[in-house]
């Protein structure tokens, strides 16, 4: 099987070494080049026509936010995964509405980057980041974008879910049966892979589908109708 082609888009070369190192040690993989500004990035992305850029935001002169613009203007088709030390839900939500296809913290373990890089070849979307209690928080879905992933009546329904509403008051506010209802939040889960209510308000207030204000309200409102997720 042909292996991944990675290209490394980091300004420092002793972080670009060791990724480089841990990547050619799979089997499916290759690192097929490196940069370490925009510029150079932009440019190797077409001549090397890599399968998936690996992006640090915070590079020299332009950000990598601007490699997403710039790479999508000049045609580049490598999906990138943004690995950042920003673990902070605002620029998560700038690089996907940029473009990016995932989205890892450089604290993450080596097996979820490589994990991460299958997963956007394959055209999913990957986050990895860390919540206030040091915890891993991960999302992987069947498509590159949530937002391609969900139908508008499953993303109504995890708005819903998200503001801790029950099954029986979304049928109601949705004018569907609460079986109906069952059965998109049965899809949401699947295809985000968000089993607990705690996870799709997490994931709602990091996708900028609710206020963290609203994600307040929605814990107390479980809390006090004691719905289990």
């Amino acid at each position: 099987m042909p292996k991944i082609r990675v290209l490394l888009v980091d300004d420092h070369a002793m972080l670009r070494a060791g990724l480089k190192m841990l990547i050619n040690s799979q089997p499916d993989m290759e690192v097929v080049g490196e940069a370490s500004n925009v510029t150079e990035a932009t440019a190797a992305a077409r001549r090397l026509t890599p399968h998936v850029v690996t992006l640090d935001l915070s590079i020299p002169g332009e950000t990598g936010l601007n490699f997403l613009q710039q790479a999508r203007d000049a045609g580049v088709t490598a999906r990138v995964l943004v690995v950042t030390m920003h673990d902070d839900p605002a620029y998560f939500r700038a690089a996907l509405q940029a473009g990016a296809s995932g989205y890892v913290v450089k604290s993450a373990a080596d097996h979820e980057l490589l994990t991460a890089i299958r997963a956007v070849h394959e055209g999913r979307l990957f986050v990895s980041m860390t919540n206030n209690c040091d915890k891993t928080t991960q999302y992987l879905s069947n498509s590159a974008s949530p937002s391609q992933s969900l139908s508008d009546r499953e993303r109504n329904v995890l708005i819903y879910l998200a503001e801790g509403y029950t099954n029986k008051e979304i049928a109601a506010r949705m004018e569907l049966s609460i079986k109906t209802v069952e059965t998109y939040r049965a899809r949401i889960a699947a295809k985000l892979q968000l089993r607990s209510r705690p996870d799709i308000v997490r994931y709602a207030v990091d996708m900028g589908l609710l206020r963290q204000e609203g994600a307040t309200t929605a814990q107390e409102k479980t809390t006090r109708d004691g719905e289990s997720a």
